[in-house]
């Protein structure tokens, strides 16, 4: 395992390497210019080129790509245009607020998919079966956005069971209830989609195991129908479906940049949303390489979950 865990690491860092080299050539490219967005009425246009050179924009792209790399080596992602802050400080105080959404929205999707997912297979073609099919496209189809409005609409204005957004109660003493009663609705709303694509695939992994020779065999041994489900057909049926676990991270990712700007959520999608705004490159550079190593971690995860969801499984 150590010896894997080691080559992973090893691969990893080219994969960074080509992402930041793509993202940073990319956002070059995008029209705008940040200094345009810092410019007071009163500057004139020799105030605005000393302002250029001062941030390094003066220079060609691939020296300043050289120089945020040689920062980055010495682990710095530089500085915001916008507020002068150190990136890793802004970054920083964002990462939490989006991991503690992402993580939990992706712990709801599977305590909902997996248990829906193994009662359809075991009831294929009946109604429930249908109905779940239903609601499970239906939360594929339907995009974040009206989920999150629909939410906010239903349950903090029209039954004030939730509150409307935000991660703590102004003027209130905060704490733990306090957030999670500010994190149900948009963890709520991320999960809808998740729990809809993995309801279908643990209802095929199921269905698929269910037709083997090792489920007939324990059947006929004489043992119960759940101790068959839960022991041998469950746990075979999990393998694939650990593999969207790591997949699934981006699109929490992306999603997340919606619902936390709906939902006033201080994470990382809401700082995208004002650092695209504000041409924050060094902002948005951070928020990608940040990202990109999230992601990585999460199929890292993935992978060594196999062994322990099937046992014959080694990493040597």
């Amino acid at each position: 395992m150590q010896r894997y865990l080691v080559r992973r690491a090893l691969v990893t860092i080219p994969i960074l390497f080509g992402i930041t080299v793509m993202s940073y050539f990319i956002m070059s490219l995008t029209p705008g210019d940040p200094v345009q967005m810092l410019i007071n009425p009163g500057m004139s246009q020799a105030d605005v080129e000393i302002k250029r050179r001062a941030l390094g924009l003066d220079r060609p792209v691939h020296i300043r790509y050289a120089k945020w790399l040689n920062e980055l080596v010495h682990g710095n992602l530089g500085f915001s245009y916008s507020t002068g802050a150190p990136v890793t400080k802004r970054v920083g105080e964002r990462v939490a607020p989006t991991l503690t959404l992402t993580v939990t929205a992706l712990a709801l999707s599977y305590l909902i998919a997996i248990p829906i997912g193994v009662v359809v297979a075991t009831r294929r073609y009946t109604w429930i079966d249908y109905a779940a099919t239903f609601l499970a496209f239906l939360g594929i189809s339907l995009p974040t956005f009206f989920l999150g409005l629909a939410g906010i609409y239903v349950f903090a204005l029209r039954l004030r069971w939730l509150p409307v957004g935000g991660t703590m109660t102004l003027g209130g003493e905060g704490g733990l209830l306090d957030l999670l009663q500010h994190l149900i609705l948009p963890a709520s709303v991320l999960a809808v989609a998740g729990a809809g694509a993995l309801t279908r695939y643990v209802r095929s992994s199921m269905l698929e195991v269910l037709g083997q020779d090792f489920v007939r065999t324990a059947r006929a041994k004489g043992l119960a129908e759940a101790t068959v489900l839960r022991r041998h057909a469950l746990r075979n049926a999990l393998i694939p479906v650990v593999t969207l676990a790591g997949l699934q991270i981006p699109a929490l990712l992306g999603g997340a940049v919606i619902t936390e700007q709906i939902f006033e959520w201080p994470g990382m999608g809401r700082l995208t949303i004002e650092a695209i705004n504000q041409r924050d490159y060094p902002v948005l550079m951070g928020i990608t390489l940040i990202t990109a190593l999230l992601v990585t971690l999460g199929n890292l995860l993935a992978d060594v979950t196999y062994s322990l969801v099937d046992p014959r499984i080694r990493y040597e």
